[in-house]
């Protein structure tokens, strides 16, 4: 890719661990001039194990930060000020993810910078926002899961709430904010007027209710945890043990219902008065799962697929090791790999997008405070 879409924009970021550096790194890769800026002690991701890559720097910590440059500085000194304000006069956007009044109490909004640039955009990621009784609380991640009912819809219904086993959240809270950077920044440029942008995860995980939302804003209708990871009011859309392990199946249309019957042997399901369509279908769960589950344990998993043989939405259930070991992610080119100064060769996971058929090309984040004598200006 020889020209990156978004060359040409400098973003000034104060961040740590997840969200922040998840939206900025999207910026990075798609060609963004991203500089990190990091205090004296670095991002604390930095430090996280179990995988440390050196004194300041780990396997964690890359996994958001690909792509960026390190700057090291004390924002609270007069003399790490004059350096920030410098930068800032350059950038295009400054994004921070910390806490809800620290952004005006560090002067990093858009009152504060704006004296400075006019056209700048201030993105703000926080845990509940930069107003309200809980702007100064911390957040993290696992507790919007639990806050916002996404551990209570997650999980068997007789085992406990469970989390989604990464940080979801946080993921979507980055790319939320990204989505209204980069909108801003647009009218920036044609107008020159900047302005503060604002989400917070607490908000990014309510909005993740979707449709169980609706349904209860509307219906009082509380959407309960259901077995096999089952869809809400869908069947057969859950899993199903196999000879070796599981796996997933997705009949959202009648089409794939047809099919699947056809292609397990099982047409006597299809004049079933309890199953004529997917709504009833999931109303009979529990006796559609008892009258499956023993064909499904005849083959392995790899057997179905290969006789479903995209007739059906079907996947394998797969470990994280198998996961990323699978010929598909080899083939789609879903793992890649950035020279890194300890390490050689770090392998990482692939952008997920693609400009003309091509992902961008990657590269591991500075070392803490690696790009100082490029960034700052020592001039007094």
């Amino acid at each position: 890719m020889t020209a990156k879409p978004l060359a040409g924009i400098r973003v000034l970021t104060l961040e740590q661990f997840g969200a922040g550096p998840y939206g900025t790194m999207f910026l990075a890769e798609l060609g963004a001039e991203v500089i990190k800026i990091e205090p004296p002690e670095g991002d604390p991701s930095r430090h996280v194990g179990p995988h440390k890559l050196g004194a300041a720097d780990s396997e964690y910590f890359q996994a958001w930060n690909l792509g960026k440059k390190s700057v090291a500085l004390d924002l609270k000194t007069v003399e790490g000020r004059r350096q920030f304000e410098a930068l800032v006069k350059t950038a295009d956007c400054v994004v921070n993810n910390l806490r809800g009044t620290q952004p005006g109490k560090l002067g990093l909004d858009y009152a504060s910078l704006s004296p400075l640039k006019p056209s700048i955009v201030c993105l703000h990621i926080s845990a509940y926002g930069r107003t309200g009784e809980r702007a100064d609380w911390p957040g993290y991640d696992f507790l919007m899961q639990a806050e916002a009912g996404l551990m209570e819809l997650t999980g068997d219904p007789d085992g406990p709430p469970t989390r989604v086993g990464v940080s979801l959240i946080d993921s979507m809270s980055g790319l939320t904010g990204i989505v209204g950077l980069l909108s801003c920044l647009l009218r920036a440029r044609t107008t020159g007027q900047g302005c503060d942008v604002d989400t917070c995860l607490y908000d990014v995980a309510m909005h993740q209710l979707t449709y169980p939302g609706v349904w209860y804003l509307n219906e009082g209708d509380v959407s309960p945890r259901v077995p096999r990871s089952a869809h809400l009011s869908l069947a057969p859309v859950q899993t199903f043990p196999t000879r070796d392990g599981w796996i997933f199946i997705m009949c959202m249309t009648q089409k794939f219902w047809l099919a699947l019957c056809e292609a397990m042997g099982r047409r006597d399901l299809l004049s079933d008065p309890r199953f004529p369509d997917p709504n009833a279908r999931a109303r009979h769960r529990a006796e559609l799962t008892d009258a499956l589950d023993p064909t499904f344990r005849e083959r392995t998993t790899a057997q179905w697929l290969e006789r479903f043989n995209g007739l059906l939405p079907a996947a394998p259930v797969h470990r994280l090791d198998a996961a990323l070991d699978s010929g598909f992610a080899r083939a789609a080119g879903m793992v890649s790999s950035v020279s890194h100064p300890t390490k050689g060769e770090l392998r990482v996971l692939a952008n997920p997008i693609r400009i003309d058929g091509e992902r961008p090309a990657q590269a591991a984040c500075s070392p803490l405070g690696a790009d100082n004598a490029t960034y700052l200006d020592k001039s007094t």
